[in-house]
C-alpha cells in the first residue's frame, strides 16, 4: 500500500476508522500483546513499568519521552538467541542503537549489524568486539570501510561492484583478508509497505539473481585476494508475520549457493536470510513467536538443501524491531482536545500531544498504525473515536490515526503509545526545531537515562551564527 502524499490524515479506511478497530468494553484495559512484560496499570489507572509509574517519570524527566523496559528487551533478545541456535543472531542496530542497548544485546549472546559509520562508532564505543559486527549499507564510503576493516568487523555485506573493488583495495592496503557476504535480490516482495519491501528487483539494494549480477559479484569477490567470500545475504522486507516469503527467498538464495558450488567449485559456509520480523502495533496484528519463526525457517532451509544436494549452511538472521519494538512506549502530555464533526453525524476527538512526527515519523511516512491509552488516571467516561496528533506545522502530523480513548481526556493528561522502540528514536528529527526526547530505561524500580533529552543549546551549538556556539 502506498502512503498518501498529503500524509496519514488522508489514508483513512472510512470516517469511523478501520474495520478491525472495535469500541472497547473497558477503555482502561490494556491489550497485553502491545506492551512490554513490565507494564501494568494500578487500581487508580496509572500506568507503571518495572515498578515505576509514568506520573513520576513525567515529573522527573518531562515529556515526551521514550520509556524502555530493560528486562523485556533482554528477554526478547534471549528468546531469539535460544530459538535460532546454533544460527547467528545479529541485532539490527538500525532499529535503535545506543551504547546501553548494544551492551545488553551482546551480553545476551547476540551479534550486531550496523549500516553506517555512525552506527559502527556507537557499537565500538559500547565495547562490542569487531568480530561480532556485520556491516551493511548500499553506499559505504572509503572512510567507513577503512574504519570497519581497522576494527576487525567480522562480515561486510557488499552491495555493488564499486564497493567490491573499494573494499578489496582497503583490505589489501591494511594487509588483511576481509570476510564478506554478497547481498542478493531474489524478486520476492514481502507483504509490507512499498517503501520497506527490499527484495523485489526494482530497488537500490543488492545484486539481482535473475539478471546474473549476483553470480558476477561472486566471481569478482573470489578474484580479489584480500576478500574471502563466506556466503550470500538476502532481506525481503519488514513487518513480516510468517515464513512464507522466506520460503521463496531461501529457495532462490540456496539455488545460487548450489550453482556457485557446481560451476565455480566453491562451497559457501554461510547464508544470511535477514530480518524483518513483525510486531503487534495494534490488536489487528498477530506476529509469530521466535520459536515458530526459527522452526519454520529451519525446515525451509533443510528441505531446500536436501533437494539441491548441498550441505546446510550456517544460518544468520537479523531481528531488530522484533527485539526492541515492543519494549518501549512513548509518553506524551496532552495539550489540547478538539471535537471534530465527520460525515453521517459522527465525530472524532483530536488529542494533541507535546510530540509528533519529529519523534515518530512512521505514521506519516509509512501510513503505520499505532495504539494509545490514557496513562495517568482511570476514566469512567465512555470511549470516543480519537486521533492522537502532534504539535508540528503539518496536517499529516499524526501519531495514532485511530483509537478509542476516554471522552473526558483533557489537557495535562498523559497518553502512552506502545510499540515505539524501533525506528522512532532512530528516525527522529529536529523538524520545527523541536529537540528530540530522551530514552529512559527502567529496571527493578530504577530509571536510567540511555540518551538524554536534547535542549535548545544542543540545537544552537551547530549554528555558527550564534555567539559562543
Amino acid at each position: 500500500m502506498r502512503a498518501h502524499p498529503a500524509g496519514a490524515l488522508h489514508g483513512q479506511a472510512g470516517p469511523l476508522g478501520p474495520s478491525w478497530l472495535q469500541e472497547p468494553a473497558d477503555v482502561n484495559a490494556l491489550v497485553p500483546e502491545l506492551w512490554s512484560a513490565g507494564v501494568s496499570r494500578r487500581d487508580d489507572g496509572v500506568l507503571t513499568v518495572a515498578g515505576v509509574d509514568v506520573v513520576e517519570i513525567a515529573q522527573r524527566y518531562g515529556t515526551p519521552a521514550y520509556v524502555l523496559d530493560e528486562l523485556d528487551l533482554r528477554a526478547r533478545a534471549a528468546a531469539f538467541r535460544d530459538a535460532f541456535a546454533p544460527a547467528t543472531v545479529y541485532y539490527a542496530g538500525k532499529s535503535f542503537l545506543c551504547t546501553g542497548v548494544a551492551a545488553w544485546v551482546v551480553e545476551e549472546g547476540l551479534c550486531i549489524d550496523v549500516s553506517t559509520g555512525g552506527e559502527l562508532a556507537v557499537a565500538l564505543a559500547a565495547g562490542v568486539p569487531g568480530d561480532r559486527l556485520l556491516f551493511h549499507g548500499n553506499n559505504k564510503s572509503v572512510a567507513e570501510l577503512r574504519r570497519a576493516v581497522d576494527a576487525g568487523v567480522g562480515r561486510v555485506v557488499v552491495d555493488s561492484f564499486e564497493e567490491i573493488a573499494r573494499l578489496a583495495q582497503v583490505a589489501a592496503d591494511a594487509g588483511v583478508v576481509q570476510r564478506v557476504l554478497v547481498r542478493v535480490t531474489v524478486g520476492v516482495e514481502a507483504h509490507t509497505h512499498e517503501f520497506i519491501a527490499t527484495a523485489h528487483e526494482d530497488q537500490k539494494f543488492g545484486f539481482s539473481v535473475s539478471a546474473g549480477d549476483a553470480l558476477e559479484a561472486v566471481r569478482r569477490v573470489l578474484a580479489a585476494p584480500a576478500l574471502e567470500l563466506v556466503g550470500l545475504h538476502s532481506h525481503i522486507g519488514s513487518q513480516i508475520f510468517d515464513t512464507s516469503g522466506f520460503e521463496i527467498s531461501a529457495r532462490r538464495v540456496l539455488a545460487l549457493h548450489a550453482r556457485i558450488e557446481r560451476e565455480l567449485g566453491v562451497v559457501l559456509p554461510e547464508a544470511d536470510l535477514g530480518g524483518g520480523f513483525g510486531i503487534a502495533y495494534t490488536s489487528a496484528d498477530d506476529p509469530a513467536t521466535p520459536h515458530d519463526l526459527a522452526k519454520g525457517m529451519r525446515e525451509i532451509v533443510e528441505r531446500e538443501c536436501e533437494s539441491l544436494g548441498i550441505a546446510v549452511p550456517h544460518l544468520a538472521v537479523e531481528p531488530g524491531r522484533a527485539i526492541v519494538g515492543p519494549t518501549t512506549f512513548t509518553l506524551y502530555e496532552v495539550g489540547t482536545v478538539k471535537q471534530v464533526a465527520l460525515d453521517a453525524g459522527a465525530r472524532r476527538q483530536y488529542v494533541a500531544v507535546d510530540g509528533g512526527m519529529s519523534d515518530n515519523i512512521r505514521t506519516s511516512l509509512y501510513d503505520a498504525s499505532y495504539s494509545a491509552t490514557l496513562a495517568s488516571r482511570a476514566s469512567s467516561a465512555p470511549p470516543a473515536l480519537s486521533r492522537v496528533v502532534g504539535k508540528h506545522c503539518e496536517s499529516g502530523d499524526v501519531v495514532v490515526k485511530d483509537e478509542f480513548l476516554p471522552s473526558d481526556v483533557t489537557a495535562g493528561d498523559l497518553v502512552a503509545v506502545p510499540g515505539t522502540g524501533a525506528y522512532c528514536r532512530s528516525m527522529a528529527s529536529n523538524y520545527n526545531a523541536v529537540a528530540r526526547p530522551p530514552v529512559l530505561s527502567v529496571r527493578d524500580g530504577a530509571v536510567r537515562v540511555l540518551l538524554r533529552r536534547e535542549t535548545d543549546d544542543d540545537l544552537l551549538r551547530l549554528d555558527p551564527g550564534v555567539p559562543n556556539a
